[in-house]
């Protein structure tokens, strides 16, 4: 059947036991219209809303827009499958089969430029916040809704709920980002300060591709309707109709007023918050760390979990966390959510399993906060400090340096954020430090994790450049260092300098008999080997999945291809702060 555009009449529809409405406009303060479809219970009533804004197009399939991890799912996940026709599924927001039975309205709109929905595509701007802004109150507002609206979703549409959170909007009653980034610069774009390629290979896959006039032929299977709206328009009418990222990512190095106006006041954000986190995300998982200790919220709760991106949020342990999150806030139901503890960790054991346990606060109050102290000498990492000073010489551009511990006698848990400290030069006036975390087993073999985006990836990485090592000391903790990255500090050639490293939160359960590494380099780390390696977007995924810092504009060789000098001893303690974990008594 395929919808008319001009009929409001045919655009509602009874089908898969939901009343759908499709294309529903909702006008923003400044006239022009947005396109939502709302999926709700057919008898009539009053029910709490679950909303996404964004720009993927509401009505593109997951099937059919991101194939690859469908196919992921459908092999390794049958129970994703299970109570849904799996007709209604759209990248990383909720099913609606699966809530609306149970007396939810699920809402998806087109953001502005987007899809169904015309105007200026400009992502995570302040526009796009206020039009979602007016969206929940539009929805707050509707004769079926009970008046209070929660947010839910992946990566786009957990981002943005950090954004228009902090906003307030008075229909909002709780917000569940899952795997969501805060800060538009650390977490995002300049990790340490050094571009991260993924939004300039992200943005015209994903984005333009569905941007609203560009002619796509895609057809919405429920509807026969294109999933994207508006008549054709040229490239050069698309180009001129949407914001240039790419260029504005590869423009700005340091942080500036436009990044900030894309990131997150946390101090403003007071609605009730479930932040559930990935262990391994390189572009997400410190953004719900760092959310969930930063919103001003009095009842808010942390989850990490681990597995693809893509897989937790809609399996039946994700599906009932969130169920049992808004029955609680937007039902008022009795769902246990009183006795869920603040914080909520399935902590990573070396055979891929995990373990699952509640705690009371972030980072653990009995964490037991153990520096281990790189040897140049013998390439060892070690309790105690040694008197002798060293020095290790390595390739930017190669394979750089790695420290071991001896075999674990005692298993030894880390969990928790990471840091460390190097005294490094370089032959050239800066350098990018990149610092891996490993675990190998009693073969010497890596062990692997199954992370947000790479089958095969290691336990958690930071990063820094050189040039923006200045800290803002009343934001830093010894196991969080905070770099406001305001300004370039060249090196001068051959000159120590003190880099302190910010290393994302990890979790890792080591049994005796393993070791413990680190191996610090000036690019990307990578699986020794020849592949052939998992792709996505062109992508070869060997450790880092697709969020790689090789941009040629961003690291000219001329500068981030000398050679580093990494010191340690007694003059110079280079170590790494770990967060090791005690057994409960």
């Amino acid at each position: 059947m395929r919808i008319s555009e001009a009929s409001e009449a045919e655009r509602s529809m009874v089908a898969d036991g939901m009343r759908i409405d499709y294309d529903v406009p909702i006008e923003m303060d400044d006239g022009l219209v947005l396109r939502c479809d709302v999926f709700r219970p057919v008898q009539d009533g009053r029910f709490p809303v679950i909303m996404t804004l964004g720009p993927y197009a509401k009505g593109l399939p997951f099937q059919t827009g991101y194939s690859g991890m469908w196919k992921t799912i459908e092999a390794n996940y049958p129970e994703i499958l299970q109570g849904s026709t799996n007709k209604y599924q759209n990248w990383e927001t909720c099913d609606p089969e699966k809530w609306v039975p149970d007396g939810y309205v699920c809402v998806r709109v087109d953001s502005r430029g987007a899809g169904r929905s015309p105007g200026y595509l400009d992502v995570y701007s302040p526009r796009e916040t206020l039009d979602y802004y007016h969206c929940i109150e539009w929805a707050g507002t509707q004769s079926w809704s009970n008046g209070k609206v929660g947010l839910l979703g992946i990566s786009y549409y957990a981002v943005n709920q950090w954004l228009v959170a902090q906003l307030q909007p008075p229909h909002l009653a709780a917000i569940c980002p899952f795997e969501g980034y805060q800060d538009f610069y650390r977490e995002c774009n300049r990790h340490g300060g050094i571009l991260n390629t993924f939004m300039p290979e992200w943005f015209p896959v994903q984005v333009t591709s569905v941007q609203y006039g560009n002619g796509s032929s895609v057809v919405n299977p429920n509807t026969g309707v294109l999933v994207v709206g508006g008549p054709a328009l040229s490239e050069e009418e698309l180009a001129a109709n949407r914001s240039d990222l790419p260029g504005e990512l590869r423009s700005r190095e340091l942080d500036d007023p436009w990044y900030r106006a894309r990131s997150a006041e946390l101090s403003k954000i007071t609605v009730p918050l479930l932040s559930a986190a990935s262990w391994t995300h390189s572009l997400h998982e410190r953004g719900n760390f760092e959310g969930y200790l930063g919103a001003a919220s009095e009842q808010k709760w942390l989850e990490v979990h681990g597995l693809e991106h893509w897989t937790v949020f809609y399996t039946d342990y994700g599906v009932d966390l969130q169920k049992r999150f808004f029955g609680h806030f937007l039902k008022g139901l009795d769902t246990g959510w009183d006795k869920q503890p603040p914080v909520s960790l399935n902590l990573r054991a070396v055979d891929g399993t995990f373990v699952q346990r509640g705690e009371q606060e972030w980072p653990l109050a009995r964490t037991q906060w153990t520096r281990l102290y790189l040897d140049a000498a013998d390439s060892t990492l070690l309790r105690d400090r040694g008197d002798d000073d060293a020095a290790v010489q390595f390739a930017a551009l190669g394979d750089g340096v790695t420290f071991l511990t001896e075999p674990l006698v005692d298993p030894l848990e880390i969990t928790g954020p990471c840091a460390a400290k190097l005294f490094v030069s370089s032959s050239t006036e800066d350098a990018d430090v990149f610092v891996v975390l490993r675990v190998l087993d009693p073969e010497g073999t890596d062990v692997a994790f199954v992370s947000a985006q790479d089958p095969r990836g290691v336990i958690t990485k930071g990063w820094l450049r050189a040039s923006h090592r200045k800290l803002d000391h009343e934001r830093s903790m010894d196991y969080r260092p905070y770099h406001p990255h305001d300004e370039k500090q060249p090196l001068v050639p051959g000159e120590k300098v003190e880099l302190d490293i910010e290393i994302w939160p990890t979790s890792v359960l080591i049994p005796s008999g393993y070791r413990l590494g680190v191996t610090v380099l000036g690019r990307d780390f990578t699986w020794p080997g020849a592949g052939p390696w998992p792709q996505i977007y062109g992508i070869d995924m060997r450790g880092d999945g697709i969020f790689h810092h090789n941009d040629p504009g961003d690291r000219p060789e001329s500068l981030f291809g000398g050679t580093t000098t990494l010191y340690t001893g007694a003059a110079s303690p280079s170590y790494l702060l770990l967060p090791v974990i005690p057994e409960r008594k």
